[in-house]
């Protein structure tokens, strides 16, 4: 079995509490260029947030990844199969699905294998789409100067160095396959700042941060982002550009 970078298993809970849901937009688009909707099969599924997305659009979705302790975390969905398997070498049959996706995960990913994977298990015509998102924005300059300077230079020593493809918002990801021009596409949630707060807790660097330190990077994070809270308000819209890329075989 092809070995994985295991960043999450150990707050797969807080994974599948606090990562923001993809837009219906998205997927409503990725059905529309499927040649067909019968089998969509998402790779890294983690805790199945795009999965679920598909799932109201395909008859049926397989939805993978390597971390058993990410899926059992997932939600159920009728048209959903979870299989802890990893997207270089699954068991999935060729030719038997019309749109394979990665929401989020194509950087732990070797990449060339993958494409093999999904080339061998696409329909002749089907999608390979792979998106991702990078840092949030809240619209407000002081609080996202913040997030910017916690993320860069606070636990910017912790990212795993796979994260930079996810920075640089898959700039010079190629895929190796007839290119599909992708509409732009954000992802938005309106938050309290607790929820924020649970979804930096789950960052790949601030866990390392915890881990490598045994300090606790992010209660001085929220603390200024407190003060600068607007008074009286519950929630704030938070953005997230996505990154999207796609192509037929």
């Amino acid at each position: 079995m092809t070995s994985f970078s295991d960043h999450y298993s150990t707050n797969a809970a807080g994974y599948a509490s606090y990562r923001p849901r993809y837009p219906r937009q998205l997927f409503e688009w990725l059905a529309s260029v499927a040649p067909n909707r019968r089998v969509a099969w998402d790779c890294g599924t983690g805790s199945g947030q795009a999965a679920l997305g598909l799932a109201e659009l395909f008859a049926h979705v397989v939805a993978t990844d390597p971390s058993a302790a990410q899926l059992a975390h997932a939600a159920r969905h009728p048209a959903v199969s979870y299989a802890a398997m990893p997207a270089e070498q699954s068991a999935l049959a060729s030719g038997s699905a019309s749109l394979v996706t990665v929401a989020q995960a194509l950087h732990w990913f070797e990449r060339n294998t993958f494409y093999s994977e999904a080339q061998r298990v696409l329909v002749a015509g089907g999608v390979l789409a792979v998106w991702s998102y990078g840092l949030l924005t809240l619209h407000d300059p002081a609080l996202d100067e913040l997030i910017r300077h916690f993320h860069g230079e606070t636990v910017g020593p912790y990212w795993p160095p796979e994260r930079r493809l996810v920075d640089e918002g898959y700039r010079e990801l190629e895929l190796p396959f007839a290119p599909v021009a992708a509409p732009a596409v954000a992802m938005k949630a309106k938050w309290t700042l607790e929820q924020l707060t649970g979804y930096l807790s789950t960052w790949s660097a601030v866990q390392r941060a915890r881990a490598d330190t045994g300090i606790d990077p992010l209660p001085d994070l929220v603390e200024a982002l407190r003060v600068r809270w607007q008074a009286g308000e519950t929630a704030r819209v938070i953005e997230w550009p996505l990154a999207l890329r796609a192509a037929r075989v």
